[in-house]
């Protein structure tokens, strides 16, 4: 059965990705590409040294007297070895999500024909490789666009299903927001005239390729801090037991250097070294699964630390477009015949308003079926006349518009102005509507009352982002009344009416000054300067160049309100990494419970109160450890890929929900783990004699 894409979007490894994940881990064993990992390279070296005890055993002093020495160099070597495969493995499959990605885009990049349209207007076929920077071409239904450009003539529907996923062809168009095209997409109607705006290798589409693929990513701050953690401790750890050597051979205590090495693995925060990388990448592929290309690991980290959210209202938080809400009749007339009137002029309406009207008018009661659009002639709105309807075939004229058009429009034909129309129209006003008088043959019969209407289920978003302490401030151009009305009904936290480009830029700063990330999102020319001022923005696909170029994130899908769940990405990478960092420093804990007591108990017999776990033998204790050590990272690697799951709360909260799961649960399963393996182990090494 053929899975569907978003199947397989979140099927966690392909065989393809697995395939190529075990044949990475073995070709990231290579020193020069370990050394960028420190802690997992010290247990390279570890392998690397038990490797030529286990041919040489007595290479480093070891008592020669031990016949069991050289297979059990061998066990530490071969656990040692699996490790470090393990920690690679778990890198790999987070690089072949991006990599798979990444081939299914390389197969909308081909180097087509294009038509190159020359100064003198005439034009040449030339292979799309050999378009420079401002050059134009004309690309015509069913052809591909050769690169990245401006719409500067025409209008088409454009196939971006190669690069967003999504079906539904999408209106490119000169001289608006939406004039931007990508390289690889499809013309599927009409014509197109194209300035290219990139450099041959330098298209969005070959920016996606790099990013997916990895080869672009670097270290986050967070991801930096962390690893200049992890290497302090394998320091601090490496000089214990390296001065732990001497300290054993003064007591008498006879320890194998493999032993040695073996404590020094389990000490180290191996785990979370191991997975560190991959938690990073994953983060990227999981904001790319999600139709957002991030410019770098930065953006989407700096996602989860965001403070304020700043938002257009039209597309973002309403739908923008003024559908027909309620009706309200003027004193003397009912409100049947007034809902009768607007689905008059509203049958071969083909705007949100007309269609709304009919389908609002149908769910109140109306006796208008669709009929009666064969008996009338539509009048469509024009700006000069402010107003539309339709002339009946029986003479009667019905219009309907804006208030001072048809007030004006019954008063040259000698009709009354209802006393109340006046307050009814500032009353939608008031609530930030939109208000169209009907009227009939010189007489108005009552207010439509067409309203922005709010995106379902922003309110319960807007809540769980003040959960977590990030606050939403609402910009529009809409008067201060309405805008406090949206504002109130949305539930954002504060609006900004009358809203200029430059007044968006000063709120930024403003959120900046006092210490805080700001994100936001656009598409036109004008948002551009926000959006690079913003610590996180969020360009849509369909918007100009220079909103793209200016963001530091762009949406495949073009949908304003995703910035929402690009922010919740962001919370839950850096959750992922701190509660997998919490679990590796809990389990070394455990290890040491195991470990040290098993060490010493031969010649401190105290030491055996330590042995919590009643392990078997100190050898036993040892491998059981360095086992579960190894085979602790790939039952990981699926949280590190998916993230642990994200629930928005406060910060106190998250932090004590994180020590319960992750730090007493780091605690507890190593105990099991360790106490079971040791069951096992014990009796085979008596069977070996060790």
């Amino acid at each position: 059965m053929k899975m569907s894409k978003k199947q397989e979007k979140s099927k966690f490894v392909t065989r393809d990705i697995l395939k190529s994940s075990i044949i990475g881990a073995f070709q990231k064993l290579n020193p020069k590409y370990m050394i960028k990992n420190p802690v997992m390279f010290v247990v390279e070296a570890g392998c690397l040294l038990t490797l030529i005890m286990t041919i040489i055993p007595t290479i480093f002093g070891d008592d020669a007297s031990l016949g069991y020495l050289r297979t059990y160099n061998g066990i530490v070597c071969v656990i040692l070895f699996i490790t470090v495969l393990f920690a690679n493995f778990a890198e790999s499959v987070a690089e072949g999500r991006g990599k798979a990605q990444a081939a299914s885009l390389k197969k909308t990049k081909q180097d087509t024909k294009s038509r190159l349209i020359n100064k003198d207007g005439s034009e040449t076929t030339v292979n799309a490789s050999q378009l420079k920077k401002d050059d134009i071409v004309l690309v015509k239904a069913g052809e591909v666009i050769p690169n990245d450009g401006e719409v500067i003539e025409g209008i088409a529907s454009v196939d971006e299903s190669a690069i967003t996923g999504e079906s539904a062809p999408v209106t490119r168009e000169a001289g608006t927001d939406f004039s931007s095209v990508t390289g690889g997409t499809t013309v599927v109607s009409d014509w197109l005239k194209i300035k290219i705006t990139s450099k041959p290798g330098e298209s969005f589409l070959d920016k996606m390729i790099a990013l997916v693929e990895g080869a672009s990513r670097q270290k986050t701050p967070n991801e930096i801090a962390l690893n200049t953690l992890l290497v302090g401790l394998t320091i601090i750890f490496l000089i214990v037991v390296v001065c732990l050597y001497p300290f054993s051979t003064y007591s008498g205590v006879q320890i194998p250097i493999s032993t040695m090495i073996a404590l020094l693995v389990c000490l180290i925060p191996t785990t979370i070294g191991g997975l560190l990388s991959a938690i990073g990448i994953a983060g990227m592929d999981r904001v790319t699964r999600f139709n957002v290309i991030a410019m770098s690991g930065k953006a989407v980290e700096a996602c989860g630390d965001v403070d304020t959210m700043i938002l257009d209202k039209t597309g973002t938080i309403t739908f923008g477009n003024r559908l027909a809400a309620e009706f309200y009749p003027v004193n003397g007339k009912s409100k049947e015949d007034l809902i009768d009137y607007a689905v008059l002029t509203s049958l071969c309406d083909p705007t949100p308003e007309g269609k709304s009207t009919v389908e609002l008018a149908r769910t109140i009661g109306t006796k208008i079926d669709d009929s009666a659009a064969d008996q009338l002639e539509f009048i469509e709105f024009t700006a000069q006349s402010k107003m539309s309807g339709a002339n009946l075939a029986s003479g009667s004229k019905i219009r309907k518009g804006a208030a001072d058009a048809i007030k004006e429009r019954v008063s040259e034909k000698g009709g009354i102005i209802p006393e109340d129309l006046d307050d009814i129209v500032e009353r939608i006003a008031s609530l930030g509507g939109t208000p169209l008088v009907v009227e009939a043959d010189s007489v108005i019969y009552g207010v439509i009352y067409l309203k922005d209407t709010v995106k379902p289920g922003l309110v319960e978003r807007f809540q769980r982002l003040r959960d977590i302490g990030i606050k939403t401030i609402m910009c529009t151009g809409d008067n201060p009344l309405t805008a406090a009305t949206i504002a109130k009904e949305a539930g954002v936290d504060g609006f900004i009416a009358e809203c200029r480009p430059e007044d968006k830029i000063e709120a930024i700063k403003k959120e900046q000054a006092e210490g805080k990330l700001v994100a936001m999102t656009g598409d036109g020319t004008n948002d551009a300067p926000a959006l690079a001022q913003a610590d996180v923005g969020l360009a849509m696909n369909s918007g100009t160049s220079a909103a793209k170029e200016a963001a530091n994130m762009v949406d495949l899908d073009s949908d304003p309100t995703k910035i929402l769940e690009v922010v919740e990405i962001g919370k839950q990478l850096l959750i992922t990494r701190g509660s997998l960092t919490t679990f590796s420093i809990a389990n070394d804990v455990a290890k040491y419970f195991a470990i040290i007591p098993a060490m010493f108990t031969l010649v401190i017999p105290q030491m055996q109160m330590l042995n919590i776990m009643n392990l078997a033998t100190p050898m036993s204790a040892i491998l059981s450890a360095l086992i579960f050590n190894a085979i602790i990272i790939p039952c990981l690697i699926p949280i590190a890929m998916r993230g642990v799951k994200y629930k928005p709360m406060s910060a106190e909260r998250m932090l004590f929900k994180n020590m319960g799961i992750y730090g007493l649960g780091g605690i507890i399963v190593p105990f099991a783990g360790i106490k079971i393996i040791d069951c096992l182990v014990a009796p085979l090494l008596a069977m070996l004699g060790m």
